[in-house]
């Protein structure tokens, strides 16, 4: 509980912060519960004693860490094979790349309280869950192979002392007693193994308490060493026995010659060669990856921070010495491993410091202590790292049995994963075997650590605040490229194996884990570069060829308009879609905001849907200026609704669709995994629940007021009828084959029987808009079936064939049927009188005309434009008798019936007393359709231009 405190204590204040503008609305049973949580949390963390300083708790560590196998068993190895030159660009690298990423180290801890877990807490708390809890996978992996490696290392320093030779006859006199081999080297390697799982069950404070000790072991060794070079003198020195070797038999002697300037000559250059233990021939990347895993171990500072005074202060200093003094450290014993030592000794014997020195059995003390220390060091590591990972529940049940602890808080089960991992790679046997998969998975981390650095960076946020300054996003980058390049050089089959490895988990914790608290800095890189790109989206540079549907949603209530959302949805080809809600009331006159509480259930709305959609809502003292509020607001730069979409204003009893389990708690559902998330929208009002006509919240003549005003701003309307009928799945689902589905498109204002025109801004809009549906893949088996209605006197073909031709410079493929309605304009012309019947006759033929002579989107000369998109000033002229026969021919088209319908919608009246009478034509027009959008256009939208 004790490691877990500052997480919850972050989690907490976060939430207490972030509701705090709703606690009078939303969370007014919830917040004394958090704001006591927070305090005891507070006060537990506060009494954690926190005691160790730079030097104990930061520089040790990374040193233990760093000084191991390398700096004992495989100096003079890397000086050997590449030469003094090669060796000291070999360390120049490994720093240049371990020091990039130390300073992103340092940067990232300065910035906020760390806790358990290392670079995977750095990495998730900075990336979110997708990265963190892949790279911390990576990260335990890491230090799975690298505590088998040391185990190995001293397997490796055991056998050199006390094993048998090849002919099994040992000197008299000689400690060489151990057997020798793969087998008995595993058996030994396994009963180190069980040492250090003892002492990370039982003693894992015994081991903290000893880390210093161990560390005056390690310094007076390497003391003693540097001592030795000048106080021995030469001698020769019988060299162990190569395995795996089938070739001419290697001398069996070499010379420590002491300071020389011929042997100084003869290390400078590169004399690459076959490894004796393992029989592979050497290469740069070969021995970059055995001598990298010296250069590791800079994070173990870093997971200290819980038990640090000041880790601000600590992590930055302690680690930076600690690197600092290695790199001095290890170019100091290569240029005296090359002054002084033959290269056949470098090459053919791993432990010659042990023969050269002023006591030999202080070389092996210090080889075993240190690599003890830094296997146990790395089994702790990775079962901290492990439990961190089940705590954070980004894998669900696979980890919770690493959830488990003892009574003193050691997550035993932990540790028990960690060692079975262990002991699995300590069958590769050797331990240049598997120096390059720790060396690649540490340098992933290292690139990882980088990245979180670079994206805060990149981000901008103003909370990244690190009193580290130290460093820039151009480190991070040449931290990033360094390991990537390195990577790749030692192995790069390994190198792509572990970044798809890395990929794959990747994508499995962002589809499968729960949402964090901790923050997404994709969230943040996101806004970055919209805020950027939105600056950059020019309104002036508009074309109409790349225009598309933009569209604002009006929604009184979601439970009646699941089958509308969807629907909206599919047309709106990658464009801007807002769903928006008006809520009547003075903020004057309330106590806060009620609309934020909201949004929470809108947002689990749009994600249940799988719509993508934004959410804007507004409080206003009527619904026509909350529409004008949203129309005004919504949207930035050149991202704005241009079309406004509205449910038809009829009588129609509504349906609710959505399933509240808050509401529903009593009744058992079928399926237990079908559930769906509590939605807080009001149930749905009966028709004469006392609000207003009908029991609505505005009337006919405001409806039609927000549909004149949204036409005066220059957007295109729909109105939506009947689709609370519509169901999606069904609907795409109903259709076995190809062709089955019909979408039936009306473009003709059918209100203007007089003034029939295919080719105004309205007609080609309705055209746009169902030829966007049909591209839509659920859609796309759907066939278009265009109507055109002609009269007596006209020329049928004539008029189909230039309308196809029409489709066929738009690119539009739908079927056109022509639809006499003689009897249907009959029916309007005995109200109009034979004197205006003269003029719809001329008309027709202008028209008829005008389709094969005119351009497609050329304006009508004089005032017809506006006469025919304008409702005429006459309306109540129009009988009944006309409009029911209008819908009755539209009925008998629908054979087979289809999935919606798109009609032209004419422009309202501009006497406001005749609002009403247009909506009731409206209504009877469309009685009884089905799904049925009535469109207006008012703006171009198609191009026949390349």
């Amino acid at each position: 509980m004790s490691e877990r405190t500052p997480l919850l204590h972050y989690r907490l204040s976060t939430s207490v912060n972030e509701q705090s503008g709703e606690h009078h609305t939303c969370l007014s049973g919830e917040t004394v519960e958090q704001s006591l949580a927070f305090s005891r949390l507070k006060s537990a963390h506060q009494s954690r004693p926190k005691k160790l300083s730079t030097f104990f708790g930061v520089v040790i560590p990374t040193l233990l860490s760093m000084f191991s196998v390398v700096v004992f068993l495989r100096i003079g190895f890397v000086v050997g094979q590449c030469g003094l030159y090669q060796a000291i660009a070999m360390f120049l690298v490994a720093y240049f790349i371990i020091s990039m990423t130390v300073l992103s180290v340092c940067a990232i801890s300065t910035n906020g309280a760390l806790d358990a877990g290392g670079a995977y807490y750095m990495i998730s708390r900075a990336l979110g869950p997708e990265f963190g809890g892949s790279l911390g996978v990576m990260f335990f992996l890491a230090n799975v192979c690298s505590s088998a490696l040391y185990i190995l290392g001293l397997v490796e320093a055991i056998v050199a002392t006390f094993g048998l030779p090849e002919d099994g006859v040992s000197p008299a006199g000689s400690l060489q007693v151990l057997p020798a081999g793969y087998w008995w080297s595993l058996l030994y390697a396994t009963g180190i193994l069980l040492l250090c799982l003892l002492v990370c069950l039982v003693g894992a404070e015994i081991y903290a308490k000893a880390s210093f000790l161990i560390f005056l072991v390690v310094m007076i060794v390497l003391a003693s060493i540097f001592i030795s070079f000048f106080a021995m003198s030469p001698r020769t020195i019988l060299l162990p026995a190569a395995h795996n070797n089938t070739g001419p038999q290697p001398p069996n002697m070499a010379n420590f010659t002491g300071f020389k300037l011929d042997t100084l000559l003869g290390n400078l250059d590169a004399d690459y060669a076959v490894d004796y233990t393992t029989g592979t021939m050497m290469s740069f990347a070969t021995v970059f990856a055995v001598m990298f895993n010296g250069c590791t171990g800079i994070m173990a500072g870093s997971n200290m921070s819980g038990d640090l005074k000041n880790p601000s202060y600590s992590i930055p200093r302690g680690t930076i010495t600690a690197v600092i003094f290695t790199f001095i450290i290890y170019n100091l014993l290569s240029l005296m491993v090359a002054c002084s030592c033959d290269r056949i000794l470098l090459q053919r014997d791993y432990s010659f410091l042990r023969d050269i020195n002023v006591w030999n059995p202080l070389v092996t003390v210090g080889v075993y202590s240190s690599t003890m220390s830094a296997a146990m060091s790395n089994l702790i590591g990775a079962s901290r790292i492990l439990f961190a990972l089940a705590r954070d529940d980004l894998f669900g049940t696979v980890l919770s049995p690493a959830k488990k602890t003892s009574h003193n808080g050691n997550p035993w089960v932990s540790v028990l994963l960690s060692w079975f991992l262990v002991q699995f790679v300590l069958f590769t046997g050797k331990l240049n075997t598997i120096a390059s998969i720790v060396t690649i998975f540490f340098l992933l981390v290292y690139a990882a650590v980088d990245l979180a650095c670079l994206a805060l960076e990149w981000a901008s946020a103003p909370n990244f605040r690190p009193t580290f300054r130290y460093f820039t996003w151009h480190t991070c980058v040449l931290g990033i490229v360094g390991c990537a390049v390195m990577m790749f050089l030692i192995n790069a089959i390994y190198a792509s194996a572990s970044i798809a490895f890395m990929l794959l988990l990747l994508l499995l914790i962002h589809y499968l884990s729960p949402t964090s608290s901790w923050g997404y800095i994709s969230q943040a890189l996101i806004f970055h570069q919209v805020r950027k790109y939105l600056l950059m989206l020019d309104v002036r540079k508009d074309h109409v060829k790349f225009w598309r549907p933009q569209l604002l949603l009006m929604v009184s209530n979601p439970r009646s308009s699941v089958g509308l959302i969807t629907f909206i949805n599919d047309i709106k080809k990658s464009g801007l879609y807002v769903l928006g809600h008006v809520q009547l009331g003075d903020l004057d006159t309330l106590p806060s905001n009620p609309l934020q509480c909201r949004y929470d259930s809108w947002l689990s709305l749009v994600d249940h849907l799988n719509i993508k959609a934004f959410v804007n809502l507004t409080l206003a003292d009527s619904v026509r200026h909350g529409v004008q509020h949203l129309l005004f607001i919504s949207g930035l730069g050149g991202m704005r609704p241009n079309t406004l979409v509205l449910g038809f204003y009829d009588d129609c009893t509504p349906k609710d669709k959505l399933t509240d389990p808050a509401l529903t708690a009593t009744v058992p559902t079928q399926d237990p995994e079908d559930e769906r998330p509590p939605y807080h929208f009001p149930a749905l009002r009966p028709s004469n629940d006392g609000m207003g006509e009908n029991g609505k919240v505005m009337g006919p003549q405001e409806y039609v007021a927000v549909i004149a005003d949204a036409m005066k701003m220059m957007k295109n309307v729909a109105l939506a009828r009947y689709f609370h009928q519509f169901d999606r799945a069904s609907t795409i689902s109903s259709s076995p084959g190809k062709g089955a589905l019909y979408v039936d498109v009306w473009p003709v204002n059918l209100l203007r029987p007089d003034s029939s025109s295919y080719v105004d801004t309205c007609s080609l809009f309705l055209l746009q808009l169902a030829c966007v549906l049909n591209m839509v893949r659920a859609w796309r088996h759907a066939r278009l079936r265009l109507f055109l209605c002609v009269e007596e006197g006209r020329s049928l073909r004539g008029s189909e064939e230039k309308l196809g031709q029409l489709l066929k410079e738009l690119r539009i493929k739908a079927n056109v049927y022509t639809v006499p309605w003689d009897q249907q304009v009959a029916l309007h012309w005995q109200r109009q009188g034979e004197a205006g019947k003269r003029r719809p006759t001329h008309q027709s033929q202008r028209e008829e005309e005008g389709l094969g002579k005119r351009g497609l989107f050329e304006e009508k000369e004089g005032g017809d434009g506006d006469y025919v998109n304008s409702f005429p000033s006459n309306a109540t002229r129009l009988s009944d008798e006309y409009l029911l026969a209008v819908n009755r021919l539209i009925l008998d088209q629908a054979c087979p019936p289809p999935a919606v319908r798109f009609l032209y919608l004419p422009h309202p009246p501009a006497d406001t007393q005749l609002y009403t009478a247009y909506l009731r034509q409206l209504d009877l027009l469309t009685e009884d359709l089905g799904p049925t959008l009535l469109i207006h256009g008012v703006t171009p939208v198609l191009t026949t231009d390349l």
